[in-house]
């Protein structure tokens, strides 16, 4: 396949999962591998099927991951296995995808650590880094070039002057790209909606102090993502601005915080307590930074919420700060934290009140100033949902970038020779899911009958047969279904009475009898539930 193409597989018309494909002259670079979050049936981890590389693995030349949020590189330790590819990253994202490999069976995977500002050769592609800002450490554009042309994928960013950990957007860099000629800007479009800029981190830190300053005989508590690490020290400067011992409650903000020293980061920060030490600190000399800001059900706040944590419990006196933007979606899961808190008489404060966080993404002034720094033929609006994407495209057309293309996940464009269009939109494409410890497609029949048992119970028959009488008692259970007690009992005789007459039916062959014994027992649930259980039936002939 000759010529320069982009096909993204996850994260376009959507807000999550990103996968990019780039092929040049039939070889493909990944970009980015990553994950969305799921509470449906037991399903935590929902990410991109990958069945279109499958038959084309020999001809990819890596993977290269732009920073390290669980929407970009959360898939590795579920994925890799099925690619087996080198990735690539700069050192602080390459530290916490070594952390992810080290709970696998292929923790030696190949990472090449790329250096700040660094450039990798894989033929066909030349790549070169440039630092953005986000909300972590280490967020990368990156210059793809071929001998076709050059893309620049921006990867999740934002353009802040303060950034306090970290160095600040490249954008002379951007420039000098700019200056050689873009094919086309593929670039993140989550907060096209939002006049202005984004805001600094440099101001919240002041905010956030003199936050925690107004309440110096309480105990305080601040939630926020555990990659944010300006936000982590941030929080250390708080709590020795005012005599505080600060304490971390959630794994991933211990993993984070190692990630983040052992890559340079939080330099002069005196390391952070865990929750063991909580009960010999006064309330007003403890300041606590803990994971589960969007209300996530596994993470530290929601456990303490909810009475399950060992060691802490907020209450009267206490103040929790939200320090994150609630995510659409997840406004119940947060709304259910914060009434649970406040009903036990803690004290809420959310950056709807104060400011006290900024987004990682980027408002209008930032994107136009990216358009007049990268000044591309064609713009590729991509992590949003529809919405965003079609008004990117407006506004970057009102912007004056001259083109503009709408993708949809497996949606292949090509690039080069130009002019850049759309050529094909029937890639294969869909989710795969962490279900426990395996990954199957999400359109797999194993979730399809958990739904059914989710929504309409489950019936088991078991009875031995002997000239069309039933030997014995037939064995019934009942799940999800009926009130265990009385109504179950009723319903027990019910279904036995209704398998004898049944039985006692003539039949052309053992199926004709399953299938009527099936149908008559389904039928009573329905009359007497309306409900279909899910239905297993064992007979015995003796």
């Amino acid at each position: 396949m000759n010529g320069f193409y982009f096909l993204p597989l996850g994260g376009s018309n959507e807000i999550g999962m990103n996968l990019n494909l780039y092929c040049c002259d039939g070889k493909w670079l990944i970009v980015d591998l990553g994950i969305s979050f799921s509470d449906y049936l037991g399903i935590d981890v929902v990410m991109p099927d990958i069945r279109f590389l499958e038959d084309k693995l020999k001809d990819v030349v890596g993977i290269v991951l732009t920073h390290a949020h669980e929407d970009h590189i959360g898939a590795i330790p579920h994925l890799w296995d099925k690619l087996r590819l080198p990735m690539y990253a700069t050192p602080f994202t390459a530290e916490v995808i070594r952390g992810k490999l080290k709970e696998t069976s292929f923790k030696n995977a190949p990472l090449i650590e790329v250096p700040l500002s660094g450039k990798i050769n894989l033929r066909p592609f030349d790549i070169e880094f440039v630092t953005l800002t986000h909300s972590i450490p280490e967020p990368n554009a990156l210059a793809i070039r071929t001998k076709y042309g050059t893309v620049v994928h921006t990867g999740d960013w934002k353009i802040d002057p303060a950034p306090l950990v970290g160095d600040v957007t490249h954008s002379k860099r951007l420039q000098e790209i700019g200056n050689e000629g873009v094919l086309a800007l593929v670039c993140d479009s989550t907060n096209v909606f939002q006049e202005g800029s984004a805001g600094s981190e440099g101001a919240i830190r002041d905010n956030l102090i003199d936050v925690i300053k107004r309440y110096p005989k309480q105990r305080v508590s601040i939630a926020c993502f555990a990659s944010n690490i300006a936000r982590m020290e941030t929080a250390a400067v708080a709590a020795i601005e005012t005599g505080r011992t600060i304490v971390t409650v959630g794994r991933s903000l211990e993993k984070m915080e190692m990630a983040a020293r052992h890559a340079g980061y939080l330099k002069g920060i005196p390391k952070f307590q865990n929750d063991t030490v909580i009960k010999d600190l006064s309330q007003e000399k403890t300041l606590i930074l803990c994971t589960g800001s969007q209300g996530e059900q596994r993470a530290a706040l929601s456990r303490i919420a909810n009475g399950a944590h060992p060691s802490i419990h907020l209450g009267a006196g206490d103040v929790v700060i939200f320090s994150a933007r609630t995510i659409p979606g997840n406004e119940k899961h947060v709304g259910s934290i914060q009434n649970r808190l406040t009903r036990d008489g803690a004290t809420i404060i959310t950056a709807s009140e104060e400011d006290i966080h900024v987004s990682g993404h980027p408002h209008r002034d930032e994107l136009r100033q990216m358009y007049e720094w990268v000044r591309p033929q064609t713009l590729i609006p991509v992590h949003g949902e529809a919405r965003h994407l079609y008004e990117h495209r407006r506004f970057g057309l009102s912007c004056g970038v001259p083109h503009s293309i709408i993708p949809n996940n497996g949606t292949l464009i090509r690039l080069s020779p130009s002019p850049a269009e759309i050529i094909d939109e029937t890639i294969p494409v869909g989710y795969s899911v962490k279900d426990g410890s395996r990954v199957i497609a999400q359109e797999s029949l194993l979730l399809k009958q958990r739904g059914k048992l989710a929504i309409n119970g489950a019936l088991f028959v078991s009875a031995a047969v002997k000239n069309k009488k039933i030997i014995g008692d037939p064995h019934f259970s009942i799940h999800g279904l009926s009130e265990p007690g009385e109504e179950t009992g009723l319903l027990m005789l019910e279904l036995a009475r209704l398998l004898k007459n049944t039985l006692e039916e003539s039949f052309k062959s053992d199926k004709e009898r399953h299938e009527e014994i099936f149908k008559n027992l389904r039928r009573h649930c329905m009359l007497r539930f309306g409900k279909k259980p899910v239905t297993e039936i064992h007979i015995l002939d003796v």
